[in-house]
């Protein structure tokens, strides 16, 4: 949706799915389904002024039948919110999270729930060419020509992927490469636990030809109970350091040049806060370091889904 600033008068309205949905069958309880539904856009519009033109990534269908527009970044004009094209990367993912083991007329078991979560990234290369930067659950990142209906220029596969894997909130990029944090979160064999061996790590992409200059694994979090390696939190650079955070509580910052850890912090502790409220900082997830005038600040403290460890503070780092 488009609004005017100043008034708040709706200029345009724009749904991802262009279909009205209709009722399609009913499932084992009786309960009459509609679609399609989906495509749900969980992440904020890319702005491209050279092109007059939004970017979004949409999610996957909730229900059938399948649409062209889920799984998919998506152009649309500026002024009109027309859709200019669409590059899907996944086809007919209809997964729903509640109908695992369920109706196979309500859902798919074999849907790979392969969001995009995060934004794309508008970039340039070393040789000037514009790229539009996208990854999604399925761990692989995509490099798309925002100049020519979203041709895929390369992509590049950087872990597992899953329904609670691959790219979560977004990679951060320095006009060199694309780093890219991997959640890959793994269930131990109860289905309840996190394997505290399997996930995580941060990836280096060259921006230009997408191929992979360096990867440094998640170090070992087994001292602590319980523990995530995964890092689903959106990664954040500047030129020379990269930093990461993951949801056994750490934040570290990478050499950007071969991704050595230079250093890190473990949030997991008791705070005295300047508001003097009692805190304690927990899993780092979604929103990743804000980086501000000499200053990085990371909030600490999730939950929910592939969360381990709640907490509720926000921290500010500077240098020494």
């Amino acid at each position: 949706m488009a609004l005017d600033a100043r008034t708040g008068q709706r200029i345009w309205k724009t749904y991802a799915i262009e279909q009205e949905p209709r009722p399609t069958t009913k499932n084992r309880a009786g309960t009459q389904l509609w679609g399609p539904a989906g495509a749900g856009i969980w992440n904020s519009p890319t702005v491209d002024a050279k092109k007059k033109a939004i970017y979004v990534g949409t999610g996957n269908s909730y229900s059938f039948p399948a649409v062209n527009t889920t799984d998919a970044i998506i152009a649309m004009d500026m002024k009109t919110g027309k859709i200019r094209w669409v590059r899907q990367m996944t086809q007919g993912d209809v997964w729903n999270g509640g109908c695992r083991g369920g109706d196979p007329v309500v859902c798919s078991e074999d849907a790979p729930d392969y969001d995009f979560a995060a934004s794309p990234i508008l970039a340039e290369g070393k040789d000037g060419r514009r790229i539009l930067l996208a990854g999604n659950k399925s761990a692989i990142v995509y490099a798309l020509d925002p100049d020519h209906d979203g041709k895929t220029i390369w992509q590049q596969k950087v872990g597992r992927g899953g329904t609670s894997g691959g790219i979560l909130w977004g990679p951060a990029t320095d006009g060199q490469a694309i780093y890219v944090a991997t959640t890959d979160i793994l269930r131990a064999a109860n289905g309840r636990d996190i394997d505290p061996n399997v996930g995580g790590g941060l990836t280096a992409v060259d921006l230009s030809g997408g191929d992979k200059l360096w990867f440094t694994p998640h170090p070992s979090c087994a001292d602590r109970t319980p523990c995530s390696p995964t890092q689903p939190a959106a990664v954040s650079a500047f030129p020379g350091v990269v930093f990461s955070a993951s949801n056994d509580g750490r934040i570290r910052a990478y050499a950007s040049k071969d991704g050595k850890i230079i250093w890190e912090f473990d949030t997991v502790q008791e705070f005295t806060t300047v508001n003097g409220v009692r805190a304690k900082g927990g899993s780092i997830n979604n929103g990743g370091a804000a980086i501000a005038g000499g200053m990085v600040f990371l909030n600490s403290g999730y939950s929910h889904h592939s969360g381990v460890v709640p907490g509720n503070v926000l921290l500010a780092f500077s240098v020494p």
